[in-house]
């Protein structure tokens, strides 16, 4: 859910983005964790060894990796293209937007995906979280989100969501993070990069990370509904997909309402993203 693409940067430069240190230069990509995220490290090398595998191209060409160092490291080929984020996208590229999620969807053949493990984050942390939060994050918030919030755990209560995936929907290799900026156009198709939460997921599950996502609607919004139009779903995936969707708008009310000092969304992103959890809910807050 992190919002910003560890590619979206000049051509040689050296960043920290929080968990890790970024060096891009002109044809690779140097990632250094720090040690308590090696696990990150290892699901990004590992995603980038399985898509080279079975799905070339896709995604950046790993080089070389370190997973035991002190500061555990990934190397891998630097992708040319520009970000989907802010940017208003046509027909074609949304096309092929659809195709590379549906690549990396289906990309890992079941014998191998059935060894690689689930993703962070997944609906059942989500659902504790949101209780964890509830305390500190309710009293805080204005009386539109404070209302969407509580819509939004009274519909959580009754979803059912606390549960496991229904056995009849089938398991993806998904990666794990939304963020459009993360997905770069390069003119003739799309590639998808950062995959430090990647793992065996659901479809409706990762669409709902894509859809729900803040950066697909703050600036230039997606067509979240012609982008779900693309996806040749099954019914158990159709009908899985709208409390999938409800859930991660719910986690980004949570995660909005929460003061952030880097100020990287508007404000008022935190009532917008009330309605629109809302609107998902089918009910009109009062007035």
């Amino acid at each position: 859910m992190r919002e910003m693409s560890r590619h979206e940067c000049p051509v040689t430069s050296s960043e920290e983005w929080g968990t890790h240190a970024v060096e891009f230069r002109s044809d690779i990509v140097v990632k250094r964790f720090p040690a308590e995220s090696r696990g990150q490290c290892e699901r990004e090398w590992r995603a980038l060894t399985l898509l080279a595998d079975h799905a070339p191209g896709l995604a950046p060409a790993p080089l070389r990796s370190d997973l035991a160092a002190e500061e555990p490291l990934v190397v891998m080929e630097r992708l040319p293209g520009e970000p989907l984020r802010r940017a208003a996208l046509d027909e074609r590229q949304l096309e092929a937007f659809a195709a590379a999620v549906s690549e990396l969807h289906a990309a890992v053949p079941s014998e191998v995906l059935a060894g690689v493990p689930l993703r962070p984050a997944r609906q059942q942390w989500l659902v504790e979280q949101i209780h964890a939060w509830t305390p500190e994050a309710r009293p805080r918030v204005s009386r539109q989100v404070g209302e969407a919030m509580d819509l939004g755990l009274a519909w959580l209560a009754d979803s059912g969501l606390e549960g496991a995936v229904p056995p009849n929907v089938p398991w993806v290799f998904g990666a794990g993070d939304g963020n459009l900026a993360n997905y770069l156009w390069d003119g003739t198709r799309v590639r998808i990069v950062d995959f430090e939460d990647s793992g065996s997921s659901d479809r409706p599950f990762e669409l709902a990370e894509i859809t729900e996502h803040v950066g697909s609607w703050v600036g230039t919004p997606l067509d979240a509904e012609a982008f779900l139009d693309l996806f040749d779903l099954t019914d158990a995936e159709r009908a899985r997909l709208p409390d999938c969707r409800r859930l991660l708008a719910l986690v980004w009310l949570f995660l909005l309402s929460f003061d952030d000092p880097r100020r990287r969304n508007p404000s008022g992103t935190a009532e917008r993203q009330a309605a629109r959890l809302v609107r998902l809910l089918g009910q009109p807050l009062s007035r």
